[in-house]
C-alpha cells in the first residue's frame, strides 16, 4: 500500500513538473488528459478519488483509536501499536498528499487549457485586426485613387463649362450678327423695290416723252 502510494505521488509530481515546462511532452500529456475527461473517465476518476478519501478517513480513524487507547491505558503503548500508528499516519499522509496533487494536476490542466484557448483567441483577434488594418489601408488607397479621379473629372467639367460659355457667347454673337444681316438685307430689299419703282416711273415718263416727241415731229412733217 505504501509503495503504491509513493509510486502514485511520484507519478503525480512528474506530471506537475511536465506541466511547469513548455515541452512537446506537455502537449501529449494535455491531449491525454483531454481524452480522459471525455466519456466515463471523469466518473471513474471521481470514484477512485472518493475511495481513496474514504480509506484515508478510515486510516485516520484507526490512528485516533490507537491514540485513544494509548491515553486510556495511562501512556503505555505496545511496539505493535507504535508500528501500526506510524504506518497509519504515513498512509493517511500519503493518501492526503496524493489527493492534493491530483487536485493540483486537474487545476493546472484546466488553467493551461484555458490559457491555450485564450492565446488562440488573441491570435485570431490579432489576425482579424491585421486583416482589417490591411483592408483599411487598401481602402484608403482606393479612396485616394477615387478622389484623384473625382478631382480630374471636376477639372474636366470646369473646362467643359468654360468651353460651353465660350460657345454660348459665340452663338449669341452669331445670332446678333445674323439679326443685323437680316435687317440689312431687308433694308436692301426695300431699297431695291424703291429703285425698281423709280426705274419703272422713269421708263414710263421716258415713253411718254418719246410719244410726245414723235407726235410733234409728225405734225411738223405734215
Amino acid at each position: 500500500m505504501i509503495q503504491l502510494l509513493f509510486t502514485l505521488i511520484f507519478a503525480e509530481m512528474a506530471l506537475i513538473i511536465i506541466f511547469v515546462f513548455k515541452t512537446p511532452l506537455r502537449k501529449l500529456v494535455i491531449m491525454g488528459l483531454d481524452r480522459l475527461k471525455r466519456g466515463r473517465c471523469p466518473i471513474i476518476v471521481k470514484t477512485v478519488a472518493g475511495t481513496v478519501f474514504v480509506v484515508m478517513m478510515s486510516t485516520i480513524y484507526s490512528v485516533a483509536s490507537i491514540h485513544t487507547r494509548w491515553v486510556d491505558e495511562g501512556g503505555d503503548i505496545t511496539p505493535t501499536d507504535q508500528i501500526l500508528l506510524a504506518q497509519h499516519l504515513l498512509e493517511a499522509s500519503l493518501m492526503g498528499f496524493s489527493l492534493f496533487l491530483a487536485f493540483m494536476i486537474d487545476k493546472l490542466h484546466h488553467y493551461i487549457r484555458e490559457l491555450s484557448i485564450r492565446r488562440k483567441t488573441m491570435e485570431a483577434v490579432k489576425k482579424q485586426n491585421r486583416a482589417f488594418e490591411d483592408g483599411k489601408s487598401g481602402a484608403s488607397e482606393e479612396i485616394k485613387t477615387l478622389e484623384g479621379e473625382a478631382s480630374a473629372l471636376r477639372e474636366k467639367i470646369r473646362q467643359l463649362e468654360l468651353e460651353l460659355e465660350e460657345k454660348a457667347k459665340e452663338a449669341s454673337s452669331a445670332e446678333a450678327n445674323a439679326g443685323a444681316l437680316k435687317k440689312q438685307s431687308e433694308g436692301f430689299l426695300l431699297e431695291y423695290d424703291r429703285l425698281l419703282e423709280e426705274n419703272q416711273n422713269l421708263r414710263s415718263q421716258l415713253q411718254s416723252l418719246d410719244r410726245t416727241l414723235s407726235r410733234s415731229d409728225s405734225k411738223k412733217v405734215s
